[in-house]
């Protein structure tokens, strides 16, 4: 045994050795303690907080986007469509490195910069947590595969399915039917952010945006399940979304697209009206554009082609355009002078070719620079004649025409459910006054007389005073919608009853105006027969159209100037440019006795009424004929295969 053996001492040792060991057994007994306590804390205490935020990240709430409601035409052909389309995804709190993952995007598929710039403006919109935002639309086939393939290089990137608008009969509705396009900043504003959740499309124009509260339908939810890298592994619960309503028209796109055809290549409206319910046959604005460019997005490019045109593909002419009604309104007017009492209808003046307010005062000249002799009511309508309108309008003065032409919708929106619609000009002492143009004179009071001057009307509205003509003074609002289809009755538009169907909650012009009560109703026939001349009369400024007729046609030629001449000149379209040249119009409705139909035409710069604007509106009656009677006779047909 060494020195040093002898020195230790075993009891010391086993001391320290004892005590250090009961120190760490109570360390660890300590340590042991707080980990049970966190435990019990994490388990007990808190478990129910900790399995909502557990199930928070395993389990979420996705919105499922309604189907929107179809549109169809009065005999049940599909006007607007849904087709499904991929688009591929990003979902912000599943994506890492959002930069490379669009530089990853761009090399798989092609991805423009508006493409990109648009995708970052959805980016900063409001949104839903866990809601995707779409960066391109369309994908074809190729490109969905090779999106497929990288999805493990591509967190948060997914292609998804959705049905889009698609419009069958492209630019031949646009300005009828309106379009569907994105969900911008203030559309959000003004939804319901809840029933749009999922949603990227609203209806921006037209009928489309009339009705979305019905074509839009309900928001559902599905409750899935998704693993860590946030796709969705199994839908644990679901509320199916509602569909929206499909709606029917009065519209037929048979009648649409023959007056179509009527004014190809022209800078034209056509507005056809059934006079017995308000609904409207047809609204053609020529040109017109393809709604589907607008759906996912239009390019540039094509955008500004579309606004730089000097033709004006975007401007709705039917319900937006203002044009000055020329004669046209003469039949009205001529009924608020004699129904008023300030001249007779045995009235008659002497027109030299002008009219003169003074005695070698200014001369307002007529159209026919010989003039027409002795002119009465009638022949002042069927020629048209100008001085008689001077003369009568001089007598009557500005309150009372201006009262007649507002009683058959002039100088208001009148129509139901067509939000773009202008007002137009109604001229009075109190317009002219409120803005800011002065006293009002007597030459005004011409001018407004055969309409020209301060007047502006819309096509829309010179057809709906030749429906409210046709009905004798009874207003029938105008409207496009001619029932809903609820999802309870059969899909077939042709079960629709043809009442209209008043739906609340849509912002529109609810009220009708007033039918026009006369102090003698046999003026209403008065004016008519006139109106029946025109066309049908052997001196009718439109007598060219009336041949070969088995039904009457009552009708008014208008023509509109586009500049002024000097007083002495003489009219010459040859010498002018194109777009200086007068304005076509003819309003009129068939047939006279029984009216089914009311139609106006507009043709800008298209020279005189009677020689091109006429021609038009009868054979849009003519096809408004010929396709009654072939529905007549397959009706005929399938009830006699019913019968046998």
């Amino acid at each position: 045994m060494s020195a040093f053996d002898s020195l230790k001492d075993h009891t010391k040792e086993g001391r320290v050795f004892l005590a250090r060991s009961v120190i760490a057994f109570m360390v660890v007994l300590l340590l042991l303690g707080i980990l049970i306590g966190r435990l019990y804390f994490l388990q007990v205490v808190q478990h129910d907080q900790l399995a909502a935020l557990s199930d928070d990240n395993r389990i979420q709430l996705q919105p499922v986007a309604p189907t929107r409601g179809l549109i169809y035409d009065r005999n049940g052909t599909l006007l607007a469509d849904n087709r499904p389309s991929y688009s591929v995804t990003l979902l912000k709190e599943k994506v890492g490195d959002l930069e490379a993952t669009l530089t990853e995007l761009q090399r798989l598929i092609p991805i423009t910069d508006r493409e990109l710039t648009s995708f970052r403006k959805r980016l900063k919109q409001r949104r839903r947590p866990y809601e995707t935002v779409p960066l391109r639309f369309r994908l074809t086939d190729d490109e969905i595969a090779r999106i497929a393939v990288n999805y493990q290089r591509l967190p948060g990137v997914q292609v998804e399915a959705d049905l889009i608008r698609y419009y069958p009969f492209g630019a031949s509705l646009v300005h009828a039917l309106g379009y569907v396009g994105r969900i911008n900043e203030k559309e959000l504003q003004r939804t319901d952010a809840k029933n749009y959740s999922g949603t990227h499309y609203i209806g921006k124009l037209g009928i489309e945006r009339f009705y979305e509260p019905l074509l839009h339908g309900q928001v559902g939810y599905h409750k899935v399940e998704t693993n860590a890298r946030g796709r969705v592994m199994r839908v644990l619960e679901q509320t199916d979304p509602v569909p929206g309503e499909d709606i029917v028209l009065h519209l037929d796109i048979r009648l649409q697209q023959a007056a179509e055809k009527l004014v190809e290549g022209r800078r034209a409206s056509i507005v056809a009206i059934d006079p017995k319910t308000g609904g409207i046959l047809a609204l053609v604005s020529n040109p017109g554009y393809d709604p589907n460019l607008f759906v996912t997005g239009i390019s540039t490019k094509a955008y500004k082609a579309l606004r730089e045109s000097p033709d004006l593909p975007l401007f709705n002419r039917a319900l937006r355009g203002q044009y000055p009604p020329g004669s046209t309104i003469k039949p009205m007017v001529a009924l608020g002078v004699i129904d008023s009492g300030a001249v007779s209808p045995s009235h008659t003046v002497y027109d030299p070719g002008f009219y003169t307010l003074t005695h070698g005062g200014r001369r307002y000249r007529d159209w026919k620079r010989g003039g027409h002799g002795t002119v009465g009511l009638d022949m002042a309508i069927y020629q048209s004649c100008d001085v008689w309108f001077y003369d009568v309008a001089n007598r009557t003065g500005v309150d009372i025409i201006s009262d007649y032409l507002g009683r058959f919708g002039f100088g208001q929106v009148t129509s139901l459910d067509l939000p773009e619609a202008l007002p137009g000009i109604l001229p009075s002492k109190a317009w002219k006054r409120s803005t800011g143009r002065g006293s009002w004179f007597s030459g005004d009071t011409l001018n407004l007389s055969i309409g020209q001057g301060w007047m502006l009307t819309t096509p829309l509205q010179l057809a709906t005073a030749a429906a409210v003509m046709a009905n004798r003074g009874e207003w029938k609002q105008p409207r496009m919608l001619k029932g809903v289809m609820t999802h309870n009755q059969q899909r077939d538009p042709k079960v629709i009853d043809g009442s209209v169907v008043e739906i609340s909650g849509l912002e529109g012009t609810s009220a009708v105006l007033p039918n026009v009560q006369l102090k003698n109703e046999e003026y209403w026939q008065r004016i008519i027969d006139a109106m029946v001349a025109v066309v049908h009369g052997p001196r009718g400024t439109a007598r060219k159209v009336g041949r070969g007729l088995d039904f009457q046609i009552a009708g008014k030629t208008g023509t509109a100037q586009v500049v002024g001449i000097k007083q002495d000149a003489v009219y010459d379209a040859e010498s002018l440019a194109e777009r200086h040249r007068d304005h076509a119009l003819f309003l009129a409705f068939a047939p006279a006795d029984k009216p089914e139909i009311a139609v106006s035409v507009i043709v800008e710069n298209g020279g005189g009424g009677s020689s091109t604007a006429a021609p038009i509106a009868r054979d849009v009656i003519d096809a408004f004929m010929a396709l009654k009677k072939l529905d007549a006779d397959e009706s005929l047909s399938t009830g006699e295969a019913t019968d046998g």
